[in-house]
């Protein structure tokens, strides 16, 4: 058995909550701030997706494991509100995931839609930064990721179909 994507999983989220520790804040205008990682966050949904194809619903293990290392990498407060923000969105997303019942890029992108938004309020949340814009434009970031995705899946996923039509 394969654990590539798995791995992915882990170290991308170990990664953006390092990178909410170390990469400054972007001023925006009315006094929001945006947080950069937030673009890399929105793969860690789609990286989800494919390592629950690998490891079925023991991604949870998975993403607590990465949860523990960023404790000790990114500080408890990143960490914490990451791993509660995680623990609401994933399970919105893992739902999608196994129940829906749709084709794989489908998933991705319908599963992205609705936990990043919830993941991007409990994070900031958390953290003390929540407001509507902040929400909204960490929602838009991860989305960034998710779209990319979603299009190759889906460009695949048709290549694979024509080929057998």
């Amino acid at each position: 058995m394969r654990f590539g994507y798995t791995v992915l999983y882990i170290v991308l989220i170990v990664f953006v909550n390092w990178s909410f520790d170390v990469i400054p804040l972007v001023d925006l205008p009315g006094g929001e701030k945006w947080p950069p990682a937030a673009i890399v966050t929105g793969l860690i949904f789609v990286a989800r997706d494919f390592a629950q194809r690998e490891i079925g619903h023991r991604v949870i293990v998975a993403m607590l494991f990465a949860g523990a290392i960023s404790y000790v990498m990114a500080g408890p407060v990143v960490a914490g509100a990451s791993v509660a923000a995680f623990l609401v969105s994933e399970f919105v997303d893992w739902t999608i995931y196994s129940f829906s019942g749709r084709r794989f890029s489908e998933r991705i992108l319908i599963s992205s839609a609705i936990s990043t938004p919830l993941d991007s309020l409990v994070f900031l949340y958390l953290i003390g930064a929540a407001s509507a814009t902040g929400v909204v434009l960490m929602t838009a970031s991860k989305m960034v990721g998710a779209f990319a995705i979603w299009w190759l899946v889906r460009r695949r996923e048709r290549i694979v179909v024509q080929g057998h039509a």
